[in-house]
């Protein structure tokens, strides 16, 4: 079975995770974050799926519920589990502990390996190549590991792993990462995805109970499993996905803060860019109300409804305004006159008529009103909304927008 962690309160995130919980982001127009580890575990069909779940969980719950109905006649299930507090008043206290809490979910299924994935990373793979791994390997556990320079694997965990795959060192944000064999300038990062045999899953889980540590999956349980030669990698680049092309070969995002989302959603607008949407060979699936096709109205000189380099999603109405290099969401309104560059905007924002936004991120339900200017003033941005260090705006769920 496959245990999805979604507990993740995303701070970095922040507006956007004021409301809501990080796998419930919404992303490239139409998903949630949360669709696209989902996709590729249904795609390769894993198909009973425990998705755990704590911070701020509502939308998250209701689009799951929305969303992942599989087949309940074959015995599939995509179910969302809030915490429970089975082992006591206290939510959890780190993924391993979070884990621990739902050991009935194991105790039900009875599996002999386990998927745990995590909810909030942008890419495409085929888990069932990694698990043809684990189970060739004999491992306790395998870690799903990408590429990284070597002068940036400072940031993560880092694997240091031999000609056979085995992990030697699992090492959390070192100063000197190790280098991939044959690779000086390249290390393994640990992408957060494992899958373990259920028997020492567990015993693993239950030894870390009894010490004080952060109970965290990549900080102690699979530490603990490399002491015991038990732990193995799977190197992410050597993954094949259905109509994937070369260059996105090895495509995996964090998008855990304000600037990676923004860039990671920038380069879906691009002519070609990096991650495809459009692969229908391993589609990311979602939900969306039926709503009627995107529409673009008006055609003078001065008063165009126009969107160029840009996904426009379904719902929305571009009314005599211009989009360029934009991410618009369902629902949403471009008033005549009206500018939006270089910007991603969520479901049922309206860009009042004249208004012009640049450089920024508009959360749903906000009203542009008619002449404002965001992303040109800074420093008066600043004072109203959350400007990230590197400028961009970000404008929270339904705050209000005064000239």
């Amino acid at each position: 079975m496959t245990l999805v962690l979604a507990g993740g309160e995303g701070r970095r995130l922040y507006p956007l995770t004021r409301s809501r919980a990080k796998p419930a982001v919404p992303f490239g127009g139409q998903y949630r974050l949360i669709d696209f580890v989902l996709s590729n575990l249904v795609n390769a069909r894993f198909m009973r799926i425990a998705v755990l779940t704590q911070y701020k969980s509502h939308s998250l719950d209701t689009h799951l519920a929305r969303t992942w109905r599989l087949s309940a006649v074959l015995g599939n299930y995509v179910t969302p589990v809030p915490a429970q507090m089975r082992r006591g008043p206290r939510w959890y206290s780190g993924s391993a502990d979070a884990i621990y809490q739902n050991f009935n979910l194991l105790d039900d299924e009875e599996p002999d390996h386990v998927v745990v994935f995590g909810a909030d990373n942008i890419y495409r793979m085929d888990p069932n190549q990694m698990l043809e791994q684990h189970l060739e390997s004999g491992a306790g556990v395998t870690v799903a590991a990408i590429r990284v320079p070597r002068a940036e694997a400072s940031a993560f965990g880092v694997l240091d792993m031999d000609a056979d795959k085995k992990i030697s060192q699992f090492l959390e944000k070192p100063a000197d990462p190790p280098a991939l064999a044959g690779h000086p300038d390249v290390a393994l990062a640990s992408m957060g995805n494992y899958i373990f045999r259920a028997d020492v899953l567990r015993r693993a889980i239950l030894a870390d109970q009894d010490v004080e540590t952060a109970h965290d999956m990549g900080g102690n349980i699979v530490p603990a499993l490399v002491d015991e030669g038990l732990a193995f990698g799977y190197d992410f680049s050597d993954n094949d996905v259905p109509g994937q092309s070369e260059r996105e070969r090895g495509y995996w995002r964090d998008v855990g803060s304000i600037d990676a989302y923004y860039d990671s959603s920038m380069d879906l607008t691009s002519i070609d860019p990096q991650f495809d949407l459009y692969n229908s060979d391993w589609p990311i699936f979602t939900w969306n109300f039926p709503r009627p096709p995107a529409k673009f109205v008006h055609d003078a000189n001065d008063r165009r409804g126009e969107a160029v380099n840009s996904l426009v999603s379904a719902g929305a109405i571009i009314s005599g305004g211009s989009v360029h290099t934009s991410v618009i969401s369902p629902q949403v309104r471009v008033n005549s006159y009206s500018e939006v560059h270089d910007s991603i905007i969520l479901s049922g924002v309206d860009i009042g008529r004249g208004a012009q936004v640049k450089k920024a991120i508009i959360d749903k339900n906000v009203k542009v009103p008619a002449g404002a200017k965001i992303g040109f003033d800074l420093d008066r941005d600043r004072e109203r909304f959350t400007v990230t260090d590197s400028g961009i705006v970000v404008i929270g769920k339904a705050d209000p927008v005064e000239l």
